[in-house]
């Protein structure tokens, strides 16, 4: 996973929550690992957490109009820009794939990359909060500031 640091310019304090991120349930599942040792909960973070950022960065640069903050919010983040950030660190090569997963290259489907980058930012935040992530995002161009 050190190179997938690299490519972040972010090291993990708490590695195996990298780990966590780069694994599907079907993988774990398979693994025999434990219940809570693969991604979807930090997928769910992690949206969330995309989209708090996005939010932030619409009012940083002076958006104040709830519809307007909306809207922008909703053309900033989208399962295309955030799988085309996946793409971009070559998220596939990182991810601990199922068997069936491998064979039917799921991550073809759209929506398997997006969630799988939303866990990454998940496990960002869980390691060093909001600065992480802004890197990240920022380098992603899925969110840009006026200040840091």
């Amino acid at each position: 996973m050190r190179s997938l640091e690299e490519v972040l310019g972010y090291t993990f304090q708490n590695p195996a929550l990298l780990i966590r991120a780069m694994t599907r349930s079907a993988y774990a599942r398979e693994a025999g690992l434990p219940g809570d040792a693969h991604m979807d909960a930090l997928a769910v973070l992690g949206d969330a957490v995309i989209e708090l950022a996005v939010i932030e960065a619409i009012i940083d640069v002076g958006e104040s109009e709830k519809g307007a903050i909306t809207n922008l919010k909703i053309q900033s983040v989208n399962m295309l820009r955030l799988r085309n950030a996946a793409e971009a660190l070559d998220l596939t090569e990182y991810i601990c794939w199922g068997k069936g997963e491998r064979q039917m290259e799921i991550w073809t489907s759209g929506r398997v990359l997006a969630e799988c980058y939303e866990a990454l930012i998940g496990a960002l935040y869980l390691d060093n909060g909001m600065d992480a992530v802004r890197s990240v995002l920022r380098a992603s161009g899925i969110v840009s500031y006026k200040k840091d």
